[in-house]
């Protein structure tokens, strides 16, 4: 058994994952004076920004970009260089990532090849973490930042299509499907920028769209569009005036989805949409049909009752989270749900603590990440305190109503968070969270 030296103030943490979410994880935690270790399980930095990864969890295509402008994806203190594009590519983050290490020196608190295989709890406190190698390492707490994205979610009738079917988790480039015709089964962002990427070289592209979605365009009036939503969709404004702006917005430059052969949301969805991709629509290159109810040999018969013959299906259809290293007592899964108090703290388990584990309906991933971060440092640092563990369960079931209440029933929307209402409530726990660590409550012994 090893024991990791000890930091500023001896306590130290175990982080899970080189990608973004566990290095400012790290950052955060190095800065407070925590010892921390970063266990990777491959040999890069990056996590899934990294093409063709050897941890073999990555998703990255050739062709992928970040969906949220730089200026609001960066970490709040480390910014993209000025030359990079809005929307940088998968290469463009990873080095951005590779230079976050470098400056903040994690380099050398990485572990590569460094396979986690089990959490073990500690009676006295803390954790086992025990590593594929036989090794096994005490500390006193630990931050997963193993990603969401590992474990493709495959749909039903994958196993009745006679033709090539692959999750987008294993796509990388279109030129396996040249002259073929293909079915983009999803309408999430990986399925736009796959329906795009491909439609080029394929006899035909089509998407099935089981779910309402609102196609909206990355620019409007020469900035994001996220700048303008920004300035119309305050805090105040209700959410029905907000979705009829954002309908504005979609038919102004689109046109009404029906018209594509989509149905338009009448609740909260999580917004998709691709540079491109609706002059694909134009071109005649791409079509739409409703979700798939079956297949049988190369046909596949949608919800209206047509049908169709298919050389391919590329299904977009989400990923399970899956933490193995984790017992089931540990495991915040529950389901689609996790268990999760401000999708960070497991109660009841004192040190354990899940990072970057959420869809974010709008924003960036890494400044989410970043913010969660921050939080666990102070936690670890006793400068906030946490609630009981009762009131922490109340509120996690209160979240998960609201977004039942929000957003459809479908296992995509368990991780969704609306970034402007977590990070108010994330503003809110620390500050309480600092009283009560200044004013802990009075234990009476009668």
């Amino acid at each position: 058994m090893n024991q990791s030296n000890g930091g500023g103030n001896g306590r130290t943490a175990a982080v899970i994952g080189a990608g973004a979410a566990g290095l400012c994880a790290a950052k955060h935690l190095i800065a407070k004076g925590i010892d921390a270790t970063i266990f990777e399980i491959g040999t890069k930095i990056g996590g899934l920004w990294v093409y063709e990864n050897d941890n073999g969890l990555s998703p990255a295509y050739k062709s992928l970009h970040i969906n949220s402008e730089i200026r609001v994806t960066a970490y709040e203190d480390f910014p993209f260089p000025s030359d990079y594009p809005l929307y940088p590519n998968h290469w463009q983050v990873a080095r951005y990532l590779a230079a976050y290490a470098e400056r903040f020196d994690l380099v050398r608190r990485i572990r590569f090849n460094a396979r986690v295989v089990q959490v073990h709890d500690v009676s006295s406190g803390g954790f086992m973490v025990e590593l594929a190698d036989g090794s096994v390492h005490r500390f006193d707490s630990v931050v997963v930042a193993s990603g969401h994205q590992g474990v493709p979610n495959h749909p039903t009738f994958a196993k009745d299509f006679s033709g090539q079917y692959l999750h987008a988790h294993s796509y990388r480039i279109p030129e396996p499907f040249r002259s073929r015709h293909v079915l983009v089964v999803g309408i999430g962002n990986s399925a736009c920028d796959i329906a795009a990427d491909i439609c080029t070289v394929t006899a035909s592209t089509t998407i099935a769209a089981r779910s309402p979605v609102l196609l909206m365009p990355r620019m409007l009036f020469g900035v994001p569009t996220s700048r303008v939503l920004a300035r119309i969709e305050k805090r105040w404004v209700p959410w029905p005036i907000r979705r009829k702006v954002r309908e504005l917005i979609a038919w102004t430059v689109h046109g009404t989805m029906e018209q594509w052969g989509f149905r338009t949301p009448k609740s909260r969805t999580h917004a998709a949409g691709h540079p491109s991709l609706m002059s694909h629509f134009i071109w005649g290159r791409v079509k739409a049909k409703p979700g798939v109810v079956g297949t049988s040999g190369r046909v596949v018969t949608f919800a209206d009752g047509t049908s169709g013959e298919f050389d391919a299906i590329i299904a977009a259809t989400g990923y399970h989270v899956d933490l193995p290293f984790l017992s089931s007592e540990q495991s915040p899964v529950n389901g689609r749900w996790l268990d999760l108090y401000l999708r960070v703290v497991r109660p009841g388990y004192n040190g354990l603590y899940f990072i970057g584990f959420f869809n974010v309906a709008s924003g960036g991933n890494i400044r989410m990440m970043d913010d969660q971060a921050k939080w666990i440092a102070a936690i670890e640092t006793n400068e906030v305190a946490l609630p009981t563990q009762a009131e922490m369960e109340r509120a996690i079931l209160a979240e998960r109503r609201l977004v039942a209440e929000r957003y459809p029933d479908s296992p995509r929307y368990g991780l969704e968070l609306e970034p402007r209402d977590y990070r108010a409530g994330l503003s809110r726990e620390l500050k309480v969270g600092r009283r009560r660590a200044n004013n802990p409550p009075k234990i009476i012994v009668q």
